[in-house]
């Protein structure tokens, strides 16, 4: 998992509350097996005007011009402003997927779906609650200011704004020990691998026919 440190970036808005999980990424995207691949169908109902569906070539498809991705100012955008309960739904593992896929790295709303919340940070994007004063004051900046950035500092749990104004947020410290660190499941689990073997050497040595392998 990529670590999550310092994180400057292009700040696109999505101004709907209840984005639920099948908007970030449509159950016909969710058959295949691989955990990548996703990024091109992030809110496909809303890129595309035409219907999807998986191993779809993108530059075959027809992008809708007024949704805000599709929009030349928010190209390559790196943060996702979002309106409450972003990531309601179902608990599909694939939205984070997706939303990191395309680029984002971070995501600032007022509230999140409890899974959804959980799944990023397992799958490296940050997601952070502000109040919704401040969110609505985001977004009215990010109108007014074509090129609007940001820039995230997890160690001192921060966002910075061009002119220098911080604006605090709260992570939960395990939480952002493994985003500092890129751990996700899998690399908090080899972190233990030496004392893993001692226990597969010991279990073994007390219990050696569990090493035999049945034949039928």
């Amino acid at each position: 998992m990529q670590k999550f440190t310092l994180h400057e970036g292009l700040v696109a808005p999505m101004d709907r509350e209840n984005v639920d999980t099948d908007a970030i990424i449509p159950k016909q995207f969710l058959k295949s097996i691989k955990k990548t691949g996703f990024g091109p169908n992030l809110f496909d109902e809303w890129r595309y005007l035409d219907a999807g569906f998986p191993g779809q070539d993108p530059d075959s498809r027809k992008p809708n011009p007024d949704f805000v991705l599709n929009q030349s100012r928010y190209a390559g955008a790196s943060i996702l402003l979002a309106r409450k309960n972003f990531g309601c739904g179902s608990s599909r593992e694939h939205a984070p997927w997706a939303l990191d896929q395309f680029g984002f790295r971070a995501i600032i709303a007022p509230s999140y779906a409890d899974i959804f919340f959980n799944n990023s940070f397992k799958n490296g994007l940050l997601p952070i609650v502000l109040p919704e004063a401040h969110v609505a004051q985001l977004f009215d900046e990010v109108a007014a200011f074509p090129g609007y950035r940001l820039t995230i500092d997890l160690e001192r749990q921060v966002i910075v704004k061009a002119q220098g104004e911080e604006l605090p947020f709260d992570v939960q410290a395990f939480r952002k020990y493994c985003l500092l660190n890129g751990f996700d499941d899998i690399s908090l689990t080899l972190l233990q691998s030496d004392k893993i073997k001692a226990f597969e050497a010991e279990r073994l040595a007390a219990k050696p026919w569990l090493s035999h392998t049945v034949t039928v």
